[in-house]
């Protein structure tokens, strides 16, 4: 990156470089009414099906594919010296093309189910315009990355004969094909589209006027008032406020932009260096897709692929996700041990118990819509209750009351916030018909278990790679299609349980986020900090340790994941995880209460492991291992901070 690059972006710039889907049209007059009203009424459909019934499954999610098709072309230019400003004639021609080729199964619903199996030539032509548009659609919002795989899979469908070994499948035609992906619901229309068009966009508009209330802000505030304070106190509140913001958050970069625009400045302000800031923020972020009840509205597509009820996801989630924020947070605290990092002195930061009586009814509906899912609502009736109780909470203070327009601006942002995830639902629809299609799923998993030798840990280890490579620069939604469809099922074979197996998959095809050559939200934490990128990058992946190692410890141990588990075997994995991560964690920095030795450092990264394997015999030698580790360096005449701060990790 040149030197030109290094220097600090604004939140905005960050999220247009690095967020395919903040780069919009910003119109005005004629454009900007048109599009309003497209999604206003995008909204009270989705609102009105969701209180009186949803539509068959087809017409449901073709209206909703129609509606996003025409806001992403209406919105997002088709190339970068497009102007933002002005309405390019192609994109309206695109739309008008696009819209109609949904809207074509609506119109002719009924005869299309007649002749189910026997289209036409001209479905044929309507199948393949349409699909084709969906991947110009899908290159705008979500970018190469997700694109790639969906035609890779599509030269896969139809290169059949001619692939070597395994891969071999008898070929797809391309008629068969296209009119398998458009006109039935094992494709284009498959479960992933029906998540978006039911689940997902609620939970969008949920999380939109959430925003509106300005419960963001106040989740900055209350990580100020309770650990502002502490050593590294700026560091660990973007730790803190990261993970409250990603319980509603749906995307790792615009995390990185909405609150490490607050939290970075005040890390370099604190001493922090600029590629560590930009890295605290990165992995804080990154782990808000992790975090349940939304997870980056994954939770809903991985309910209905493990076939669970939605409350059982959130609940396998919880726990890792703790750990994972408990693994970085140790991380940010021995790197402010490390360079003597103070926080910010108490009389500058707000007092909790004033922020709570003030705006503490906030977090209410998120409370409430937590509740209500565990009481045995669907998270579709969970989602609506929870929008009305967050305009009603809003009303209690006049600092936070919302508008009438503030209502219809929030039904506006919650349509053009669910383009990304519809637009990547419904590529992932295209893997997912080519699976149905040729088997390759199975295909993949049996190479997988052949190269690992039919043995387990081998299994995960290649898992995990593949999965790292499938989520380089893909949104969490798509993510998890991909992951859940290529990865997983290589473990599911090896009797590792299904909810084990995807949330796998899942959590290193987010990880993906962190990990260079391609660290979309590092590289957003390095544009705010004004730090080198893959520096940035390396730093995140380290502080995002835990990550790596989680997945692993609930696989071998699925109690974490509250699968057949006890209180007592619950505590036990999580308090012995949660030592070995410390381990772990203080290998990573190099310092304790004073700088480790190559050796010490080995010691209790060493320990740290054996402590977060399962087993009776791996925790006792863990335990020897890090009593030694911890005795030896706290004999260490040279105790204190590092004066030298322009150390790397």
């Amino acid at each position: 990156m040149s030197e030109q690059d290094k220097t600090t972006m604004s939140a905005e710039e960050v999220l247009q470089k690095f967020d395919k889907e903040s780069d919009k049209r910003n119109l005005t007059g004629m454009w900007d009414k048109l599009i309003s009203f497209i999604c206003i009424a995008f909204a009270v459909f989705q609102l009105y099906t969701a209180t009186f019934g949803v539509l068959d499954a087809h017409l449901q999610r073709a209206i909703h594919l129609a509606f996003g098709f025409s806001l992403i072309y209406l919105l997002y230019p088709g190339r970068k010296n497009w102007s933002r400003s002005v309405m390019h004639p192609l994109d309206v021609i695109f739309a008008v093309l696009s819209v109609a080729s949904a809207l074509y199964i609506v119109i002719f619903y009924d005869e299309l189910v007649l002749r189910a199996g026997m289209n036409t030539e001209f479905d044929f032509s309507i199948a393949f315009i349409g699909t084709l548009l969906l991947f110009e659609a899908a290159r705008r919002v979500v970018g190469w990355p997700m694109l790639t795989v969906a035609l890779f899979f599509m030269f896969y469908a139809f290169a059949g004969p001619y692939m070597p070994g395994i891969l071999a499948h008898r070929g797809v035609g391309v008629q068969e094909m296209f009119d398998h992906l458009f006109f039935t619901t094992e494709g284009i229309f498959g479960t992933p589209l029906g998540v978006s068009s039911t689940f997902i966009y609620l939970f969008i508009l949920f999380g939109s006027y959430l925003e509106a209330t300005g419960l963001g802000k106040l989740f900055i505030d209350l990580a100020n008032a309770v650990a502002g304070w502490a050593a590294g106190g700026p560091a660990k509140v973007a730790v803190l406020s990261s993970g409250l913001m990603g319980t509603v958050s749906g995307s790792s970069v615009a995390n990185v932009a909405g609150t490490g625009a607050f939290t970075i400045p005040m890390m370099k302000k604190l001493g922090y260096r600029p590629a560590f800031a930009g890295a605290v923020e990165a992995a804080a972020s990154t782990g808000g897709q992790l975090m349940p009840p939304v997870m980056g509205a994954a939770a809903f597509l991985m309910a209905e692929f493990v076939g669970v009820p939605y409350i059982e996801v959130v609940k396998a989630a919880v726990i890792p996700a703790l750990l994972y924020y408990i693994g970085v947070w140790i991380g940010v605290h021995y790197e402010a041990k490390k360079f003597g990092l103070k926080g910010t002195p108490r009389d500058q930061l707000p007092k909790f118990g004033k922020l709570f009586m003030e705006k503490g009814h906030l977090i209410l509906p998120l409370a409430i819509i937590v509740y209500l899912l565990v009481s045995g609502y669907t998270p579709m009736r969970a989602a609506l209750w929870a929008i009305g109780l967050t305009l009603i909470c809003s009303c209690l203070r006049k600092s936070t009351r919302i508008s009438f327009g503030d209502v219809v601006k929030g039904l506006i942002e919650g349509s053009k916030g669910v383009l990304g995830v519809l637009i990547a639902c419904a590529t992932a629809g295209v893997i997912i018909g080519v699976v149905t299609k040729t088997g390759v799923g199975l295909k993949l998993a049996t190479a997988l278990l052949d190269l690992a030798g039919g043995h387990l840990l081998p299994a995960m280890f290649f898992t995990m790679i593949t999965s790292l490579i499938l989520g380089m620069g893909v949104p969490t939604t798509a993510n998890y299609v991909i992951t859940s469809t290529i990865a997983a099922p290589a473990l599911v074979q090896m009797n590792v349980p299904v909810l084990a197996a995807h949330m796998f998959a899942f959590y290193f095809g987010i990880v993906a986020d962190v990990t260079p050559p391609v660290a979309l939200a590092a590289y957003a934490g390095a544009g705010i900090s004004g730090a080198d990128p893959m520096k940035t990058g390396f730093a995140a992946a380290k502080l995002a340790i835990a990550a790596f190692i989680v997945p692993y410890i609930f696989v071998l141990a699925p109690e974490l994941l509250m699968i057949d588990a006890t209180p007592f075997t619950i505590t036990f994995a999580c308090a012995t995880a949660i030592i070995g991560m410390w381990g772990v964690s203080v290998a990573m920095i190099g310092f304790c209460q004073s700088k480790l030795s190559f050796l010490q450092r080995l010691l209790f990264f060493v320990g740290g492991l054996n402590m977060i394997i399962p087993g009776a015999v791996t925790d006792a030698i863990g335990v020897a291992i890090l009593a030694v580790a911890f005795f030896w360096q706290r004999m260490n005449k040279n105790k204190g901070p590092i004066e030298n701060h322009g150390e790397d990790l």
